[in-house]
């Protein structure tokens, strides 16, 4: 099922608006990679780029192109391992928060 523009437009206005929401949906990003949901995992990475930091500054803090980004994270992107660490270190410094990987007891 394909997302509507407004659902998108509204996931992005509470991005911009909600700390604590955005912070959120980073760690769940990152938390479905970890876990094996590449796909939804990029897809929120996606969206959460382009609420935020957008692509052209992403690029600056990675070093890596605009375009390799946008395709990295796009549905068929295959991302490298370092690249997307890259990324989601750099997502991290700009939302001013250090995401850590715990064991479930």
């Amino acid at each position: 099922m394909a997302l509507t523009r407004d659902f998108r437009e509204t996931v992005r206005a509470r991005i911009q608006a909600d700390s604590a929401f955005r912070a959120a949906l980073l760690s769940e990003a990152v938390e479905l990679l970890l876990t094996g949901d590449i796909s939804t995992g990029k897809s929120i990475l996606r969206d959460y780029v382009n609420a935020t930091i957008g692509f052209e500054a992403l690029s600056t803090e990675t070093g890596l192109p605009t375009k390799s980004l946008m395709r990295m994270l796009s549905k068929t992107g295959n991302p490298r391992a370092d690249n997307l660490f890259n990324v989601i270190a750099a997502l991290q410094k700009h939302q001013g928060i250090q995401l850590s990987v715990s064991t479930a007891a």
